[in-house]
């Protein structure tokens, strides 16, 4: 195998940088010795995003022509984006280039009507009317093409048939003669004049498969000597990034890192000691054919059958004339030449969103209402599985979303701003309570729900997960010195030299087939490190290649280059549910708080008479936190990368605890004894807590008697009413018998001491429901001022 030295890929470097240099002893041409005419490329600045941009310079005397070649692809480029500016006192007079019109629109222009791809049958068919001269097998003929017809033909005694070509032809003396086209057929064109728009035909086809070359030609007007500025954007092969990673000898020296591009010159011409520079990014770019000859399509319009006017009957005037519409505000609504235009409508935006529950549970088939704040238009529409709604067309302005879904109360925000020719965002989370019952937020608010932010004011706030930011700068490498790549010529361009901090490591996570070996690179070469591919050299050899992202100033980044087999790891995974940790009481809800946990366990095994640094990547899940005895070595959007010491010949494990919260809320007005008999026997209930439900309980219990009570006398009225119908049923039946006076002031007796019972009766309702109005009351206040948070 061959083995490199760092000498050795240090003169290896030094000499590929010379080679993209003229040689020393070479004498630069001089300022005037261009080729006249010839404007050379002296800047070019090449972007991943396929473009590159090029600025030429010459010097010129007098009025002066310059010209450069370019290809059509190229040139609609070049009119997008060209700059010529004359740097002296003078002027540049136009900007030419030689037009070539559309294949199609060119073959338009000849007599024949004949397309690009033309078969014989089409250009005899062309060839209709015309005197021509027939000779081959049989006899000659002359005379004037009538018509070319394919006609079927038996070929054998079989019956087997054959498409061939007929062409019929009319002589001077009317005689009309038939000719099967066959390969030793000829057809002569007798016209002179059609027999060379048959070769102008020609040239034009072959003409379309020449050399895509397009001259463009700078009149410079002016006096004296001067120089002229060129600028334009063209499309150019994208430049790569390929970068080597020499690993120290000795422990604790740091890396060295060479980064190199790939330069391809596909222009047509050379770039001599041209000034480069290479950057990372993708500018918005397109291309628009405006090089190419544009016919617009005009209508035919028929004409008229007569010129002879049919009558016909107008509108007659209304009565009394609209007013104009008054003239916009200033600045809104201004028509060109100073005249106003009313805009009806308004502009339509749209607005989407999840409802879910405190625990992050979707709610489905919750309705949800948006309502226009300034006209009261409403929409509705209803969630789905994953608790997603979507509006659209909805007016641009403050808008009102109100949901509601059984078992929660009713969500409102407000001060929605819905954007035109957007898609808004606005998301809900439902707390358990009845529909009645009603929460209302900003949408300035900081949370999306305000009882959530109080809850989450008295809990332990948790620190926020990473969050993946995306490459977004442009970052330029400017070589410093010229370089010279001939035209159809590629080149190695260094870009980077420097020492960067890279610590050796093992990496794995549970995606992975097995361990690969790794760096923890730190770029601390103080430029951008574009990305690409890298090779990795330790001990003198190859050891391994891979891909890098683009790196920042400063950012350190985990690159795997191999496989590590002395490294074997083996998880174990277990699961348990813990009963409530946290109770908070906020405003008559009660929210508890329980866990559950998950352990894995990394048996890591190394083989090796080496020690290893193995990074074990273990998956970050939404809603899932880290145990608090738990500090990753650094986090991703996917992983927390945990670093794990393992000896030579020796083995180690990782225990990573998580717990994933989950939240249920209960109304107080619903309390029981019994819920608070399940919390006193599971332990989570102290003594702060006791005062509390016994409290709310006794509250509960007062208003319960006064309910039973009402429900009494409420019950006793029903027993009387009922009494009553039944004696007044009897008094009917009594009328003409013997008995009916002596029953009838019985029954008067009765009915008057019910009487006398329910105006008592109602009494005592009237006073019940008041005594259990204030004692409402009462447990509300009580619920209201409760604020209480237990850990266990």
């Amino acid at each position: 195998m061959c083995r490199l030295t760092r000498t050795c890929v240090l003169i290896v470097l030094l000499a590929i940088i010379a080679s993209a240099q003229p040689p020393a002893d070479t004498k630069s041409a001089p300022e005037g010795s261009n080729e006249p005419g010839r404007v050379p490329v002296k800047r070019v600045v090449l972007y991943k995003s396929g473009v590159g941009y090029f600025e030429h310079s010459a010097r010129v005397r007098g009025t002066q022509e310059l010209n450069i070649g370019f290809t059509t692809a190229q040139l609609n480029d070049v009119l997008n984006s060209l700059t010529v500016v004359d740097l002296g006192k003078g002027r540049i007079s136009g900007v030419r280039f030689n037009s070539v019109a559309p294949l199609e629109e060119r073959l338009r222009a000849l007599r024949l009507p004949l397309g690009e791809d033309t078969s014989r049958a089409d250009f005899l068919n062309a060839l209709r009317g015309t005197r021509v001269e027939v000779s081959g097998e049989g006899t000659p003929a002359a005379g004037r093409l009538l018509s070319v017809e394919t006609q079927k033909k038996i070929t054998d005694p079989r019956g087997s048939e054959t498409e061939v070509l007929v062409l019929s032809l009319v002589t001077d003396n009317g005689e009309l003669h038939s000719f099967e086209v066959q390969p030793g057929m000829t057809v002569r064109i007798a016209d002179r004049d059609l027999s060379e728009e048959v070769s102008r035909y020609l040239n034009l086809i072959a003409s379309a498969r020449a050399q895509d070359l397009r001259r463009m030609t700078i009149s410079a007007a002016g006096e004296g000597e001067r120089d002229i500025f060129v600028s334009y954007i063209s499309e150019a092969p994208v430049w790569k990034s390929t970068y080597r990673i020499l690993l120290p000898d000795k422990a604790g020296d740091k890396a060295l890192m060479q980064g190199w591009a790939i330069v391809d010159n596909t222009t047509s011409e050379d770039w001599n000691d041209v000034r480069l520079s290479l950057v990372a990014g993708a500018p918005q770019s397109f291309i628009q054919e405006i090089s190419q000859p544009y016919y617009a399509h005009r209508p035919v319009v028929p004409m008229p059958q007569a010129l002879t006017l049919t009558p016909q009957t107008h509108e007659a005037a209304m009565m009394k004339p609209v007013p104009a519409p008054p003239p916009p505000p200033p600045g809104e609504g201004q028509g060109v030449g100073g005249g106003a235009f009313t805009v009806t409508g308004t502009m339509t935006a749209n607005l989407q969103g999840v409802v879910k529950d405190p625990t992050g549970a979707a709610i489905p088939n919750a309705l949800v209402t948006a309502r226009h704040e300034a006209t009261g238009a409403l929409k509705t529409t209803r969630t789905d599985d994953q608790g997603h709604y979507v509006f659209y067309n909805l007016p641009s302005g403050n808008s009102t979303l109100v949901v509601e879904a059984p078992g929660f109360r009713t969500f409102t925000m407000t001060n929605i701003n819905v954007q035109a020719r957007r898609m808004s965002e606005a998301s809900a989370t439902l707390n358990v309570g009845t529909v009645a019952e009603t929460v209302t937020v900003s949408a300035a608010a900081p949370r999306a729900n305000l009882e959530t932010a109080e809850l989450s004011s008295a809990m332990e706030e948790e620190e926020p997960e990473a969050e993946a930011k995306g490459v977004g700068d442009l970052f330029e490498y400017d070589i410093k010195q010229n370089v010279t790549i001939g035209k159809n010529q590629s080149a190695l361009v260094p870009i980077l030299q420097a020492h960067v901090d890279a610590e050796k490591v093992t990496v794995w996570n549970d995606d992975s087939e097995a361990a690969r070996r790794a760096l923890w690179l730190t770029n601390t070469s103080g430029e951008t490190l574009d990305g690409g591919t890298f090779n990795v050299l330790e001990s003198e050899t190859f050891a391994g290649e891979g891909l890098l992202e683009a790196v920042h100033q400063g950012e350190r980044r985990l690159i795997s280059y191999a496989a590590d087999p002395a490294v074997r790891i083996k998880m174990e995974e277990e699961s348990s549910d813990k009963p409530v940790s946290k109770v908070v009481i906020i405003k008559g809800m009660m929210t508890t708080i329980h866990e559950q946990r998950e352990k894995k366990t990394y048996k890591i095994s190394n083989s090796d008479v080496a020690a290893r640094q193995v990074v074990i990547e273990h998956p970050a899940r939404s809603g899932w936190k880290l145990a608090d005895n738990l500090k990753p070595e650094e986090s991703t959007p996917s992983f927390h990368r945990f670093k794990v010491q393992v000896g030579p010949k020796q083995s180690a494990d990782l225990a990573v605890e998580e717990y994933h919260p989950k939240y249920s809320q209960v109304a107080l007005t619903n309390l029981t004894s019994d819920f608070v008999a399940v919390l006193t026997k599971q332990q989570r209930v102290t003594p702060a807590m006791e005062r509390v439900f016994r409290r709310i309980l006794d509250q509960k219990n007062g208003i319960a008697g006064l309910e039973a009570q009402l429900n009494a006398r409420q019950h006793e009225i029903e027993e009387i009413s009922n009494d009553q119908a039944r004696i007044r049923e009897n008094m009917k039946a009594l009328k003409g018998s013997a008995e009916e006076k002596t029953l009838v002031q019985r029954y008067t007796g009765q009915l008057n001491a019910q009487e006398d019972r329910l105006a008592a009766l109602r009494s005592q309702i009237a006073s019940l429901r008041e005594k259990h109005q204030q004692a409402q009351e009462a447990l509300d206040q009580v619920l209201n001022e409760i604020t209480l948070t237990e850990t266990f």
